[in-house]
């Protein structure tokens, strides 16, 4: 494979089929110790990404602590 003048590289097609690498699709370019590392950028939000920072420090109010608050919604 070569770089051309823009920088661009084509990923031959059996790779692309082989790790789902078709049109459209996003890739993220990470450093390494050996070089760069191609991966597929994934859609997919990890489900503590989505839910993280819901509760503020202030949210349980002064003094509550998340064990007093989870038992509060229990109903014990």
């Amino acid at each position: 494979m070569k770089i051309s003048e823009r920088g661009q590289i084509t990923i031959p097609k059996h790779l692309r089929e082989r790790f789902g690498m078709n049109h459209n699709v996003e890739v993220e370019i990470s450093p390494t110790e050996q070089g760069l590392l191609i991966r597929k950028r994934t859609v997919a939000e990890h489900p503590v990404d989505r839910v993280y920072g819901i509760l503020g420090r202030d949210a349980l109010g002064e003094g509550v602590s998340v064990d007093d608050y989870i038992e509060e919604i229990r109903g014990r």
